[in-house]
């Protein structure tokens, strides 16, 4: 079976995987989360930002990773291709239209992350001196559904560990062979060999390497973007309003741009929305899980930054694609985001495409750190440590093929095994969402109470964890 015959099965395959049912499914969860939790990320959205710049009592410690760092290897993991390479594809497949319903998944989505987050420090567990978490733990002990757990975490394994970061090292070699003259080959090769070397290091390094780059990354890629938009302002308010309005009307075809129907826009707005901000894929609980706080609640909230600050960038990133013009030129994905950024920056010759080179480098590598270490909590789940050095050595492997794969070959699997890890997410959360609200509650009586003391509470023997 030749790769085109291959690429045509899998788009059929995702066509009924993200159909009506699974879109239905997944904003839903949100909705229901969001409305059961009082849209919570809004009336809580100051206490989110004390939290984000606070530091919890219990913070030292050698198990397990900082609240903060445990928000940056979130962060690493959604801010990656999706911001850049995804929104591209997403507005060239679902036109400009798809960016309003990438708005939507992101709104609901910090319902949905935060219910992950706080499940994930409920059911947490402390295994051979170092915690552990995520969907697995929550639909295993929580459910009572151990089958499910499993194929929750194959799943994982497969659409992170494996596919996604292929799709992480493909969009890499591509940026980085496009502004300079490096064969894709070596350059997955390199990566696989940087990753490698904090990988071995294991928790402890992956922590404190996130903490240090995601801020740094983020930081200047949306000043680069605001730079652009800055300087294209009688561009902005015209370019939102084709936003929203191709939102709801079917777009017609114009040069490389192929046209968009409704169903197009909602597919790949939300698709390419939950590659980006990962909620309701139980991805970033096994960040979260392992933070150290003194109640499921405040790692809850710090999770809601993870979408903001995802959804901006992906807002950025299509922002510089619209306003400069280069929608209809026939290229998509990361070339296409590299485009925007050379006409943005084209006072400077090119820096626009050695920026966005360097940019996608930084969010792809510490997104392949941020699901490599997803994968690797699924793997003990499954195997205990024994199975790690299989697991790693595999993962790396993947890296660097991924360099050298078709693009669309290698986002077709991504987009299959995402929605297979999605499905036993959801049910977890819509059956556990009691759990949710029990604990949001609790945290509002206790912690909010202007009159209650912390150590009081303390002593009352209010614990993070369930499982032991």
């Amino acid at each position: 079976m030749d790769t085109g015959k291959i690429l045509e099965l899998i788009e059929k395959v995702n066509g009924f995987l993200w159909g009506p049912a699974m879109l239905l499914l997944l904003l839903g969860t949100g909705v229901l989360l969001t409305f059961k939790l009082r849209f919570l990320q809004i009336t809580k959205l100051k206490t989110a930002c004390k939290q984000v710049f606070s530091k919890p009592e219990n913070e030292s410690g050698d198990v397990g990773m900082s609240p903060f760092q445990s928000l940056a290897t979130s962060i690493a993991s959604q801010v990656g291709t999706g911001n850049l390479a995804g929104v591209a594809t997403a507005i060239v497949s679902g036109g400009p239209g798809a960016i309003f319903w990438l708005w939507i998944s992101g709104f609901f989505g910090m319902g949905t992350i935060f219910s992950e987050a706080v499940l994930a420090q409920v059911f947490k567990k402390s295994e051979d001196g170092e915690l552990r978490g995520g969907p697995a733990y929550y639909i295993k002990y929580g459910l009572n559904k151990p089958l499910l757990a499993a194929f929750f975490a194959i799943s994982i394994v497969l659409a992170l560990g494996f596919m996604g970061n292929m799709v992480q090292s493909n969009s890499i070699s591509v940026a980085v062979n496009n502004a300079f003259p490096i064969p894709k080959i070596v350059i997955g090769v390199g990566v696989a060999i940087l990753a490698g070397m904090i990988l071995i290091g294991g928790t402890t390094r992956i922590g404190s390497f996130t903490e240090k780059v995601v801020p740094l990354m983020a930081g200047l890629y949306i000043l680069g973007s605001i730079v652009i938009v800055a300087l294209n302002f009688n561009q902005l308010i015209p370019t939102l309003k084709m936003i929203i309005v191709s939102a709801f009307t079917p777009q017609a075809a114009v040069g490389g741009f192929l046209g968009a129907t409704i169903k197009d826009a909602m597919r790949y707005g939300i698709a390419r929305g939950l590659f980006s901000n990962e909620a309701g894929m139980g991805s970033t609980p096994h960040a979260h899980a392992v933070a150290k706080v003194d109640h499921p609640v405040q790692q809850g909230l710090m999770s809601i930054f993870g979408v903001i600050v995802g959804t901006l960038i992906c807002t950025l990133t299509a922002l510089v694609i619209l306003m400069t013009g280069v929608l209809n030129t026939g290229t998509t994905g990361a070339e296409l985001t590299q485009q925007g950024f050379y006409v943005g920056f084209s006072r400077l010759g090119n820096f626009g495409g050695y920026f966005v080179a360097i940019a996608l480098f930084f969010f792809a590598f510490s997104t392949i750190i941020g699901w490599y270490f997803f994968g690797e909590q699924n793997i003990k789940f499954l195997f205990g440590k024994k199975g790690i050095k299989y697991y790693r050595a595999i993962a790396l492997i993947m890296v660097a093929l991924g360099s050298v794969l078709d693009v669309e070959l290698v986002w077709g699997l991504a987009d299959t095994f995402n929605a297979l890890m999605v499905i036993p997410n959801l049910i977890a959360l819509i059956g556990l969402s009691g759990i949710v609200i029990k604990s949001v509650n609790e945290f509002g009586e206790k912690y909010e109470d202007k009159k209650a003391s912390k150590k009081a509470i303390l002593k009352k023997g209010l614990s993070t964890t369930i499982i032991k």
